[in-house]
């Protein structure tokens, strides 16, 4: 799973000792294969060599790429099946990198079509005229790749193709196959072609996908014309689309050699390794933080306040990461105006208190039960309370934080918030016992930065406050202050 990056752009030049005519690709040893027969060879040779098959695919190891794996060596096309953010266009995507990286083409075919394999009948007519010297044109597979989002308003034309009447008006003949404008899946022809939610596109166009996956070939308004397409056809679905707003027509679904079932991380630790590898993070985010957003996102995905249907993508935990960051450089960037000439400014590093705000920018992103509408902030409150608690007890059981809750004994109180910098909390705090075997087990080294400290004694203080230890209050300018009791 992960944060859907689309193949590059930028195309490189091809290598110049690759063949450039029919007859050097022949003497060159070059043989034709279908695309399922690449995908499947290259799939192979990564097995045998032990590389990395899927790139940037977290969580998957054991339950999707293994059904991913026998669909392409049986060669069948599939459908994903899965909610929101389990990186399912991730995953096809990142199928291209299974195809050869340069192909050869007939220079100028719309099709792509390989020397040796022409298809239309004005290719097979240059075949014939030019023979062996017939120009060879090599693609990259970064641009032998071709998606298409399912909207109500896609039509045939879009997706298979239909009449240019700009040729019709040159002088071509209405029966004359040049005078159509092929769509997306032929020009996707020896390549890999991707429908993004499938039960959206609506079932007349449905329709016009059934001989592409079964016969191989395309019909144009009537024309008297079979191309035998050489693709390998992936489709993303909602299961919740699937079966209620949208649907894939039978005949379709049919066509389709595998159905595959994605997911969310199963575990915690596969959380924190999705939001690491996505994360774009301004500052420095310490890995106690990281845990708390992994059990928030969790408990958000689990709880019964939640539309389970709609599921709970892994952008929210990834979208998490980086407001907190986010946070962190902006108490960095407020406290410079106010730092003396020749201290060193307040390094960006975030605690957990820069998570609070996360609960009204993101509830956008969660489809809450029909019940609960007004008390969206303060579920998503309770449940960053609870992923705080399972985190502080998960980190810092059986240590001695005595140290701490002296440190509030009578009237004393320790003051943080957004806008307290380090070196104010820390001078509040001095000298704790128990402190550096509590950074210790935040896993912040021994010796961290003060602003690495402070992160970890706010979240220690936070930690005692919610397993009732400590009292809090929140003044109106914003600002925390633990002390007495809970």
């Amino acid at each position: 799973m992960g944060r859907v990056t689309a193949p590059s752009p930028v195309t490189p030049a091809p290598p110049a000792d690759l063949p450039g005519t029919l007859g050097e690709l022949r003497a060159a040893g070059h043989a034709y294969r279908t695309v399922k027969q690449e995908l499947r060879d290259n799939l192979l040779a990564r097995m045998r060599s032990g590389a990395d098959r899927f790139p940037g695919i977290v969580g998957y190891d054991d339950t999707v790429l293994p059904e991913v794996e026998r669909a392409l060596l049986a060669g069948h096309d599939m459908v994903l099946l899965g909610e929101r953010g389990q990186g399912k266009t991730r995953l096809i995507r990142s199928l291209v990198g299974l195809l050869d990286e340069w192909t050869p083409v007939i220079a100028g075919s719309v099709l792509n079509e390989h020397p040796m394999h022409p298809l239309t009948p004005g290719s097979r007519a240059l075949v014939a005229e030019a023979g062996d010297a017939l120009p060879v044109a090599w693609l990259h597979r970064s641009m032998r790749y071709g998606e298409k989002l399912a909207t109500p308003d896609t039509s045939v034309g879009d997706l298979i193709g239909d009449v240019d009447p700009i040729r019709i008006a040159q002088g071509r003949t209405l029966g004359d196959p040049e005078t159509i404008h092929f769509g997306l899946v032929p020009r996707t022809n020896r390549g890999i072609f991707a429908v993004n939610e499938l039960p959206d596109l609506a079932e007349r166009i449905q329709v016009a996908l059934l001989n592409v996956l079964e016969e191989r070939d395309i019909q144009v308004r009537g024309y008297q014309l079979r191309l035998p397409l050489d693709l390998f056809l992936v489709a993303s679905a909602n299961p919740e689309d699937y079966t209620n707003r949208g649907r894939i027509i039978t005949p379709l679904k049919d066509r389709f050699g595998a159905e595959v079932r994605t997911h969310y991380p199963v575990d915690l630790d596969l959380e924190l390794a999705l939001i690491r590898q996505e994360a774009d993070l301004v500052a420095e985010v310490p890995e106690h933080v990281l845990e708390v957003l992994a059990r928030f996102a969790r408990a958000v995905r689990e709880s019964p306040s939640v539309d389970p249907r709609s599921g709970v993508s892994a952008r929210f935990a990834i979208a998490a990461a980086e407001t907190v960051a986010a946070a962190a450089l902006r108490r960095a960037g407020l406290l410079a105006a106010d730092t003396p000439e020749g201290v060193r400014p307040e390094a960006p590093v975030a605690r957990v208190g820069d998570a609070v705000p996360v609960t009204s920018t993101l509830r956008g992103k969660v489809e809450f039960e029909s019940g609960e509408e007004g008390r969206e902030v303060e579920i998503l409150g309770h449940l960053l309370r609870t992923a705080t608690a399972e985190t502080f007890r998960a980190r810092l059981a059986g240590l001695d934080l005595s140290g701490f809750t002296a440190l509030v004994e009578g009237d004393a109180v320790i003051e943080t918030g957004e806008l307290v910098g380090s070196a104010e909390l820390l001078r509040q705090v001095g000298t704790v016992p128990g402190l550096a075997k509590a950074l210790d087990r935040l896993g912040l080294g021994d010796a961290p930065s003060p602003e690495q400290a402070a992160a970890g004694v706010e979240f220690v203080l936070e930690g005692l406050h919610l397993t009732r230890r400590l009292g809090k209050d929140v003044t109106d300018s914003g600002r925390t202050r633990y002390g007495g009791r809970a």
